[in-house]
């Protein structure tokens, strides 16, 4: 089966549901027809835009290209990963953190996958490093950032809590791992879910696109389940460093909360 080219008419048709929830949003007073217009602009925008710099960089033979794209993503994802918090570290801290999360856990998975299980050659073609590498660093990218934002808002909500485990002698890792695996468990629950419905519920848009593209059902679903392993992986690592970090980064080695090192208003108030 050979893939399905989809041409202009076919854009055509898929602007046009676009518009027509733009007219819905509308009479429905939902005042989401202009974020929605936007949005798409954008996407269709940023698309085509990412094709056609991949079609030239998928046509080079060095690693340099390669890694000046996935250094620009990278530096994108740190910054996202550390912006969707609405309490956060001091800037230099929160997106370091966010930033060193989020690249790791894509990198170590990526690795993984290029070197065991796909065995490119060489390792580094842009044709299958930039793909695999931006499929796990948005998953990542996520993982991080929900694992940031439920610590850093249980410790503002809980902080009276933990001063009392610290005072009552506790270490600092002890008073606050509860916390961590709290955090760490929310942001790997959206890929569990996921992993819990392929292929029964959902059809995972990984298989979708390449059975789309001519691929036999049973080689995508190999695909989907190597991906998805993948995936897991790096979330994992992603949301453990960051929740790690974040809670280091608020203690000290005398065992004490150091909220000051947040920007929020409880920080504020308190060093006021």
């Amino acid at each position: 089966m050979s893939p399905i080219i989809l041409t202009t008419h076919d854009l055509l048709v898929a602007a046009l549901l676009i518009v027509a929830g733009a007219v819905l949003s509308r009479l429905l007073a939902l005042d989401l027809q202009r974020l929605l217009l936007v949005s798409a602009v954008r996407m269709a925008t940023q698309l085509a835009l990412v094709g056609s710099i991949l079609l030239s960089v998928f046509c080079q033979t060095s690693v340099w290209p390669t890694l000046g794209v996935l250094g620009v993503m990278f530096m994108a994802a740190a910054y996202e990963a550390g912006a969707r918090q609405q309490t956060r570290l001091t800037p230099g801290w929160h997106f370091a953190i966010g930033g060193i999360a989020t690249v790791t856990g894509t990198v170590m998975a990526a690795l993984i996958g290029l070197l065991t299980a796909l065995q490119p050659h060489p390792w580094y073609v842009a044709r299958t490093a930039i793909p695999l590498t931006g499929l796990l660093l948005g998953n990542v990218m996520n993982a991080t950032s929900l694992s940031m934002n439920t610590l850093l808002s249980t410790i503002t909500r809980e902080r009276q809590a933990i001063e009392a485990r610290l005072i009552l002698g506790a270490t600092r890792a002890r008073a606050m791992n509860g916390l961590i695996r709290q955090a760490i468990r929310s942001a790997l629950l959206p890929t569990l879910n996921q992993m819990a419905a392929a292929g029964i519920i959902t059809m995972p848009g990984i298989m979708t696109g390449q059975i789309l593209a001519g691929m036999s059902p049973l080689d995508a679903s190999k695909y989907q389940i190597l991906l998805m392993s993948l995936i897991v992986s790096g979330n994992m690592t992603g949301a453990t460093l960051a929740a790690g970090l974040t809670a280091w980064r608020l203690t000290d080695s005398r065992a004490r909360l150091r909220l000051e090192r947040l920007q929020s208003p409880i920080s504020k108030t308190k060093s006021s």
